[in-house]
């Protein structure tokens, strides 16, 4: 079962709350194994457009540990605070 990543692209709208969103993540995290891998802004577009400042990247375990956590009641909770804070896609990859 392969490793996977969710990456974030963020523009964010209101830095007051995504600090609140931001500092409760981690621990929904934890349940399914998840960390932080880095979290980052943007300098430059070297190839195209990217509208997105920010990006943050997560590591889980495996698919369905990044699925459990995203579906996850917690983060769940989280998705309003997100969705006022800041325009957010969120992608996850077999690693």
């Amino acid at each position: 079962m392969p490793e996977a990543s969710v990456v974030g692209h963020i523009r964010v709208k209101n830095a007051s709350l995504w600090d609140q969103y931001r500092s409760q993540v981690p621990a929904t995290l934890e349940p399914w194994g998840g960390q932080l891998v880095f979290r980052g802004s943007q300098l430059a577009a070297f190839a195209g457009e990217c509208p997105y400042s920010e990006i943050v990247v997560l590591r889980f375990p495996s698919g369905e540990a990044a699925q459990g956590w995203f579906a996850s009641p917690a983060y769940q909770a989280l998705i309003p605070i997100r969705a006022q804070a800041a325009d957010v896609q969120l992608i996850s990859y077999a690693i």
